[in-house]
């Protein structure tokens, strides 16, 4: 332990890059240790940006193959290059992460690659070799799929969400195990490029802790695009075959059960934190039992150590786990940020979008607060009429009294982009009143917005 840190994290994800950054930004030396051979977590690698490339480019073969005609747009010959499409998938991927390489490298942030083990107060070893000396250690060690108890994710017919993203084919059918963020994404995906999708979701509904107002819109909207749905559902065993896999389900409830024949099975029913083998116990601390590591308001797990992003409480978000890395950061040095959990957007980047940020109706309801809505569908937005993207609707909750604003859910074009001015009024505390009385371009999906605002007040214009 010849040289001292000020602080050592260990994870590369979005949380821990981050915050390393942002702590030698603020003066102190610090060592980042990562395990994968790549920077950037999850996220980078196999989450967030190929998931999105894949998103993007087979929306766009979607469009050419399906909606162009109806534009004037005459293509012949259309051909789908799989293998292409997820080069190119991975020359993103292959160039994030080094530009994450380039930005430790410009802020003086050493990179350590190995398995980092907390050995004890102030101690960490990389690879277990001899322990490295800190003042700080930021626990950033993210999450993985969860697996589904009886089946085993072999990444060939059998995938997680990391198998989903390079597949060597399009499926025939892909049976999607869970109807979440990630599940209707890769669902999307492979139904766009033209495999038959049927999800499979425990619950009675999609989506999530999402709006069921617009949880239910939004599986409207992806049964037109042509997936199917298996609602209250449970999979009880998975058989491969010599044509691929059956796969059994029954009702969530209980009774006669029956099979589905696929040849690929995408299991996406949540993910959990990585936090075995981290050595937490070494500083007397234990995870809980979902294996997350415990802190206290301010991320502190115990004198000189702390912990973010997927390993502790809270949504699994690649943005609140940044916002969280600069906050330790930053009370490192002695400075008082504040997260506001409350304001942290959430998206699923299907086309069309759906977004959210504040509570949902159910949660309003459940807390017994008053509140009046409002709403406005694209259907009667001119920009969304004009680019044929006419699907979904703005949802905007306000307190009865207050009119602050509480709530607010997007599924449509670009709602993924649209959902920070909502983000903004929610964190500056602002009200309905404040967002219709603030001028939107026209046309823009955004007025959308506007005129949600104007329906819990004297009544949207356009409608």
């Amino acid at each position: 332990m010849s040289e001292t840190y000020d602080l050592i994290v260990i994870g590369a994800g979005p949380g821990g890059y981050v915050a390393a950054i942002r702590a030698a930004q603020l003066g102190l030396k610090v060592a980042c240790i990562e395990k994968r051979g790549t920077l950037g977590g999850t996220c980078l690698n196999v989450g967030c940006i190929p998931s999105k490339t894949l998103l993007h480019n087979s929306h766009l073969y979607h469009e050419a193959r399906k909606n162009f005609a109806s534009l004037g747009i005459g293509v012949t010959g259309l051909t789908l290059d799989l293998a292409t499409m997820m080069a190119h998938k991975d020359k993103q991927v292959s160039l994030l992460t080094a530009g994450i390489e380039g930005l430790f490298k410009k802020n003086g942030v050493d990179y350590l690659k190995g398995f980092g083990k907390i050995e004890g107060p102030g101690q960490v070893s990389v690879d277990g070799g001899a322990p490295l000396a800190t003042k700080h250690i930021l626990i950033a060690t993210g999450s993985e799929p969860t697996p589904l108890p009886g089946v085993e994710i072999d990444e060939q017919r059998i995938v997680s969400s990391t198998g989903a993203l390079k597949l060597p084919e399009v499926p025939q059918h892909l049976v999607v195990v869970g109807g979440g963020v990630i599940g209707l994404e890769l669902g999307s995906v492979w139904a766009r490029l033209g495999a038959r999708v049927t999800v499979v979701e425990f619950l009675d509904h999609i989506g999530g802790a999402m709006d069921r107002e617009m949880g239910t819109q939004f599986q409207r909207i992806l049964k037109r695009q042509g997936l199917k749905f298996q609602l209250s559902t449970k999979v009880t065993n998975i058989d491969k075959t010599e044509a691929g896999l059956t796969i059994a389900t029954e009702p969530a409830a209980g009774g006669a059960g029956q099979t589905l024949e696929a040849d690929y099975c995408l299991i996406a029913i949540g993910r959990r934190p990585y936090t075995a083998g981290l050595g937490i116990e070494n500083i007397g601390v234990a995870i809980d039992a979902r294996g997350r590591v415990p802190t206290d308001a301010d991320l502190s797990v115990a004198p000189g150590v702390w912990a973010i992003g997927d390993a502790v409480q809270g949504a699994m978000l690649a943005h609140k786990a940044e916002e969280e890395g600069v906050a330790v950061a930053e009370r490192i040095v002695g400075q008082r940020p504040h997260i506001n959990y409350q304001a942290i957007p959430g998206v699923v980047y299907t086309a069309p979008e759906a977004a959210d940020v504040g509570a949902s109706e159910e949660a309003l309801k459940e807390a017994g607060i008053p509140y009046k809505k409002g709403s406005f569908p694209f259907k009667a937005n001119s920009r969304a009429r004009a680019t044929g993207a006419t699907d979904g609707l703005v949802k905007l909750l306000a307190h009865s009294e207050t009119d602050a604003l509480l709530g607010a859910h997007i599924i449509g074009p670009n709602a993924g982009e649209m959902i920070h001015e909502l983000v903004t009024v929610l964190e500056f505390g602002g009200s309905v009143e404040d967002i219709a009385r603030s001028s939107h371009a026209h046309p823009t999906l955004s007025e959308a917005i506007k005129e949600a605002a104007l329906a819990i007040g004297d009544g949207a214009i356009h409608i």
